[in-house]
């Protein structure tokens, strides 16, 4: 209790050292020029009025760089992960929705288990780096990444063999899931210590070692994936389980090659890291175990909130066959087929356009712990409206896109199927409230709201437990769909509600351009769809090659519509900055 107080009160005291650093006004000559030489130019005094658009503009900056690296990184990693299906699944056939059935269940489990092996450490370090890094206190940073590191390694280890010795009760009696799941379990000897050192980049503002690692996890793994499947499945004519098996493993061989990008990226950035350490303040000092406990506090919220959405998916698994089973008269057979509608099939699309909420989120985290550790409550509350509506600017033409091409994406990419294309235009609208809960989650736990967004959480899932039965009793397929929909958006009610009270960003303003936005997709919507249609008089979206085609045409008409409108709305210049001026200024618009 002491050390913990210990802790509490110098920490405090660090705090009131930098918020009397920005708000005095004449401070000792020789003081300051010791922190301005130390600091990063953004901790830098305001003591004017005139200063304080360049400090804001600057932030914006750097959330819209930082947004466009993950962006980058995130929609490259998702789209490679769903183009690969197109020849996974021809390969697989005629097992190809049982082969995406095995993969989807084992994927299912897995993903619960490596949010517990990182156990919310990689957002938990941005958080901290963060704040050690606006405190001029570059060398606790530094330790704090060492320290977890060798903490995540031994948790990965623990993780691996627990989900390795406990696949066949973790696959509810299903034997070909227990190889699956084991091929996955190894993943987690690597993956908790390469989140550590992502989190570490992201507290410092870096994104870019950040996406690129990403990009080559998901390069080595589709290769890796496609070539073990034609080999298995095309040359050798073997089982179906087997290609699954190796189709799983492959996220180690992405997961080692994305580590060693790390690794290289943090042995380049190491002499900008010693001169950082030099000029840091070096007032606050803490044991190895007293940031390994800050790390474990601060991480349990984050493995909780981060699992939100293997949480819900994990409902629909365990619960939607049974459900099913009570309230129709369908096959055990057709039940699993429809499940795969419901989770598998969508996933892989519209985890595209989800990607783009949790760039949104890790991008966000460090500037909005940095404002609030800065007491800067105007740019806190500028920062806090641009989150949501750059969100809302990227996620809902994306979603309306997708929505309008259901049909054609669903053929391209497994087969023509109209259930399976309604039920993929039903998962794109759930994406918008799963998107928007990564991001408010996450700034809330950047406010220190931890706990409040795991009790947020609770709620979102006792309504989507509650509402299960009963919705699919009424709608079958669409009720996990309708449930996930409804969970989520009464977490997010509360999540924006206690971000509001702490921040007080401009509410009205946010929805007025939230509205604007939705204007401008729905308008764009209109365009695709006529274009859509148009297509469709000459081209059949019952084929795979002409469905791309269809694709293709309709994302350039609606795409170059949407970007229009954002142009002229000056919306693009509001969210992305200056910088719009010159595409404005070559296109010739006003």
């Amino acid at each position: 209790m002491t050390e913990k107080n210990s802790y509490e009160n110098e920490l405090q005291g660090s705090r009131s050292r930098v918020a009397r650093y920005h708000t005095e006004a004449a401070p000792p000559p020789k003081k300051e020029h010791k922190r301005n030489t130390a600091q990063a130019p953004e901790a830098e005094p305001i003591t004017d009025a005139p200063a304080e658009p360049k400090k804001q503009a600057t932030a914006q900056e750097k959330m819209v760089q930082s947004t466009a690296w993950l962006t980058v990184g995130n929609i490259f990693s998702r789209l490679l992960g769903a183009v690969y299906v197109i020849p996974w699944i021809a390969w697989m056939q005629p097992h190809g929705l049982e082969a995406n059935y095995l993969y989807t269940k084992g994927y299912n489990v897995y993903a619960l288990f490596l949010m517990i092996s990182t156990a919310g450490i990689p957002a938990a370090v941005a958080k901290q780096t963060a704040r050690y890094n606006s405190m001029n206190e570059y060398g606790l940073s530094k330790k704090l990444l060492f320290y977890t590191m060798r903490l995540m390694t031994i948790g990965g280890v623990i993780c691996a063999a627990i989900m390795f010795v406990g696949a066949p009760y973790l696959s509810q009696g299903n034997a070909d899931l227990v190889p699956v799941m084991r091929s996955l379990s190894v993943v987690l000897l690597i993956f908790p210590a390469m989140s550590v050192i992502r989190g570490f980049f992201q507290g410092n503002n870096n994104m870019k070692p950040y996406a690129i690692s990403q990009i080559v996890e998901q390069i080595a793994r589709v290769c890796y994936m496609l070539a073990s499947a034609f080999i298995i499945m095309q040359i050798n004519n073997g089982s179906y389980k087997t290609a699954v098996v190796h189709s799983t493993f492959a996220a180690f061989i992405g997961v080692a090659f994305a580590m060693g990008v790390l690794l290289f990226s943090l042995l380049k950035e190491r002499t900008a890291f010693r001169e950082l350490i030099r000029e840091s303040n070096n007032e606050i000092t803490f044991s190895g175990r007293q940031l390994v406990l800050q790390m474990i506090q601060q991480a349990i919220p984050f493995i909780i909130v981060g699992s939100a959405i293997s949480i819900f998916k994990l409902i629909d698994q365990y619960s939607f066959e049974k459900i099913m089973s009570i309230v129709t008269n369908y096959s055990a057979a057709k039940n699993a087929d429809l499940f795969a509608l419901i989770s598998a099939n969508p996933d892989k699309l519209t985890m595209v356009v989800i990607a783009l909420g949790t760039a949104m989120a890790t991008a966000g985290l460090p500037l909005i712990t940095e404002r609030f550790t800065k007491k800067d409550h105007k740019g806190l509350a500028k920062l806090v409206t641009n989150n949501i509506q750059l969100l809302f600017f990227v996620m809902m033409p994306a979603t309306v896109g997708m929505f309008i091409l259901a049909y054609p994406l669903n053929t391209l990419f497994y087969w023509p199927n109209p259930l399976g294309a309604q039920l993929l235009a039903a998962s794109c609208v759930v994406g918008i409230m799963m998107g928007l809960f990564m991001v408010c989650s996450t700034m809330l736990q950047g406010l220190d709201g931890n706990m409040q967004a795991v009790w947020f959480l609770g709620i979102g899932i006792f309504v989507k437990a509650v509402s299960q039965f009963p919705l699919t009793f009424m709608f079958e397929a669409y009720g996990p769909l309708i449930a996930t929909f409804v969970g989520f958006l009464v977490a997010n009610m509360f999540l924006l509600d206690r971000i509001h009270v702490i921040t007080q960003f401009p509410f009205r303003e946010t929805m007025t351009s939230i509205g604007k936005v939705t204007l401008m997709s729905l308008a764009m919507g209109v365009v695709a769809f006529v274009v859509k249609y148009g297509c469709e008089l000459v081209l059949s979206s019952d084929s795979k090659m002409q469905s791309m085609i269809i694709i293709l045409i309709v994302a350039a008409f609606g795409g170059l519509t949407y970007m229009i409108l954002a142009l002229k709305t000056r919306m693009a210049d509001k969210l992305l900055g200056p910088r719009v001026d010159g595409i404005r200024r070559r296109l010739r618009m006003r």
